[in-house]
Parts: structure tokens; C-alpha cells; sequence
């Protein structure tokens, strides 16, 4: 019932965010939020003239869900991740999207060929590639002596320290993997029997002392800049904005990198969709993907949109080697499986939070 009650309460506080004939897009707040709302909301708003507003949210494929299914939508657009996307158009919860309205690149290629593959769903359309990685705090650690592996960020005797970890099974389990020594290509093979799982939940027994959970995008750098800890897992352009645009002594760790596409979606009777249709096309052009590439580091899915150096908001730094597809980035990392996500969400979270309840 509490959970109800707090969903309830979210669902009125957001309708309440947008007034009546908005358009009204709903993505994940802090530096990520921020970079949309500059790249895509207010450019919308001004080229089109149709009010448009951003609301926030920890993960807004829940909401959305909430919102469809008591037939009280009053969001338009959402950014959701690829898993997500995949499985609320599946359940119905979402509007089909036809790609051959999405607009061409700049160079004219044909929307379905500039796009990289998979970029493109049967209800969403990619945002951005983004990465969970993990960070230190340089000032805690020597400059030769600091972490520099997916298994560095469990060893506790050689890097003492709080970790901070995002509270769930998707990303955790397959970086206790990596961490392990799980080649990338053998990520998913090994996860799927009860055998790796059992790996991945062992690997994690080593922190789980050690641990301190978060659940929104904005709480790791903040973790980070308190003192909590010492390394923290992250969205890749959080620890950047912190790092670049804030001055936090922060640096990226990419070995072990999972990464995947972002996607806008519009929910099923959305009240304006022929809008967010509208924004949609706008936000994912090479134009759009640009723009918001050039607030935070995520890396464009379209191909003309990477034609031409991207340069951060700031002026000066070239966001190249910054973006999790960096040739440089790409090392040990692995994508993001949302075939398997579809399948075994429910089921690893549920060992998830057992394993959490657990002494």
C-alpha cells in the first residue's frame, strides 16, 4: 500500500508539473535532464512555438508503466533504456513509431541507414549511447598507484574504501562478472545458468560490507564529492559533467564499461502525440543529437551526427575521447544485452533483493 500511495502521489505531483496542452517530456534529472532540456526542450519550444516542458524522474520506464496502465498519462515523451523500451512496446504500453518519418541525416542519408544498428526500435528511437562505469576520487589515492581495472574496484585490501553501487541486478551483475575475469563476449552465456549468477552474487559477497547503494543518476557523483566513498559505479556523463564542467577531482575508470542506447518513447494515449512525434523527429535529428552530445558526454547513434568534431558547451573541450565509444573506451567494455534484460529482469532482481535482504 505505501508503495501505491507514493506512486500515486509522483503520478499527481508530474501531471501537476505541466500545465494543461504542454507537451511534456519526462527523463532522468541532474546533468543528464539538463543536457536534454538545452539540446532539445527549449529548442523545440522556440522553433515550434508549442510549450514544452521537462519533468524528472530515478528511472522513468516505471512511471510510464503506472501511468498507461491507470490510464492517467500525462507525459508525452520519455527517455527510457533500450531493455525498457523494448519491453513496455511489447506489453502495449507504448505508440509505435514509424521510422521513415524520421528526418534524414544532415548529409542526406536516409534516417534507417544513418542510424547505428539497433538504434531504431518498433517504439523508440536512440537518444545516445551511455555507459555505467566507474570513478575515484584522484585526491584519495596516488597517481601511480590508483585503480585502473574492473577488479581494482573490489579489491578492498589494495584500494580501502567505501564503493558505491546502483541498487539493482542490471549492470551490477555483469560488472561483478568482468571484474571476475569474465571475457565481455562471455558475459551473457555465463549469467544465464545458476551457476554464473552464483559467480556474480559471490563476487559481490567481497564489497557488500563495503557498499553504499544509489539509486538515481545524480547520487554518485554527490557520494563521490561527500566523502561516502572513495569509487563509485556512474553514468559515464555524470562523472564527466561533475569532472569538467564542476572541477571535481574525478576520473573515469572504462575498463569493464556496459554500455547501451537511451531511447525516447511516447506512451500509449499520450495527450499531445502528435507532438511528441513532432519532438521526437526534432530531438533525433543530427542536429538534435549533436546538440545534446555537446552538453554531456554520450556519444550520438547516428552517423552524420559524428561526421564533424563535437566540442563541450564550454568552448573547448573536444568530447571524442570522452565518449564511451571512443576507440580507447572500448578496450573491455560490453553492450548492454536487452534481449537478455527482457527475459530475466523480473527473476535477477527478485535474487537481487533477496541477496541485499540477506545478513
Amino acid at each position: 500500500m505505501k508503495k501505491i500511495l507514493i506512486l500515486t502521489t509522483a503520478l499527481t505531483g508530474w501531471a501537476a508539473a505541466a500545465s494543461a496542452g504542454d507537451l511534456t517530456v519526462m527523463s532522468w534529472g541532474g546533468a543528464y535532464g539538463a543536457a536534454q532540456t538545452e539540446a532539445h526542450v527549449k529548442p523545440f519550444a522556440a522553433k515550434t512555438g508549442i510549450p514544452t516542458v521537462m519533468v524528472d524522474s530515478d528511472n522513468p520506464a516505471a512511471p510510464i508503466k503506472a501511468m498507461v496502465e491507470a490510464n492517467n498519462v500525462t507525459v508525452d515523451v520519455a527517455s527510457v533504456e533500450y531493455a525498457d523500451a523494448i519491453r513496455l512496446c511489447d506489453e502495449g504500453l507504448l505508440e509505435p513509431i514509424d521510422a521513415s518519418t524520421l528526418p534524414p541525416g544532415s548529409d542526406g542519408t536516409p534516417a534507417t541507414e544513418d542510424f547505428l544498428p539497433g538504434a531504431i526500435t518498433d517504439c523508440g528511437v536512440s537518444t545516445d549511447i551511455w555507459a555505467t562505469v566507474y570513478a575515484y576520487d584522484t585526491t584519495k589515492f596516488p597517481a601511480d598507484a590508483a585503480p585502473k581495472t574492473a577488479a581494482d574496484f573490489f579489491d578492498l585490501e589494495k584500494f580501502p574504501g567505501k564503493r558505491g553501487l546502483r541498487k539493482g541486478a542490471k549492470a551490477v551483475l555483469e560488472f561483478a562478472l568482468l571484474a571476475d575475469g569474465v571475457a565481455p563476449a562471455d558475459v551473457y552465456a555465463t549469467l544465464s545458468t545458476p551457476e554464473g549468477v552464483d559467480r556474480a552474487f559471490a563476487k559481490l559477497d567481497t564489497i557488500k560490507k563495503d557498499v553504499v547503494w544509489w539509486e538515481a543518476g545524480a547520487q554518485p557523483p554527490q557520494l563521490l564529492a561527500d566523502g561516502e566513498v572513495v569509487m563509485s559505479t556512474a553514468y559515464n556523463g555524470r562523472i564527466f559533467n561533475a569532472a569538467v564542467a564542476e572541477g571535481k577531482p574525478f576520473q573515469i575508470v572504462w575498463d569493464g564499461q556496459i554500455y547501451e542506447n537511451e531511447m525516447y518513447v511516447v506512451p500509449k494515449g499520450a495527450p499531445n502525440k502528435d507532438q511528441a512525434m513532432e519532438f521526437i523527429r526534432f530531438a533525433t535529428s543530427t542536429d538534435g543529437l549533436r546538440a545534446q552530445a555537446q552538453n554531456i558526454s554520450y556519444g550520438p547513434a547516428r552517423r552524420s551526427a559524428l561526421k564533424e568534431e563535437l566540442i563541450f558547451k564550454d568552448g573547448k573541450t573536444v568530447m571524442g575521447p570522452h565518449l564511451p565509444t571512443a576507440p580507447e573506451n572500448m578496450k573491455n567494455a560490453l553492450e548492454s544485452s536487452w534481449e537478455f534484460w527482457v527475459d530475466r529482469d523480473a527473476e535477477l532482481n527478485e535474487r537481487f533483493n533477496a541477496w541485499l535482504a540477506a545478513n
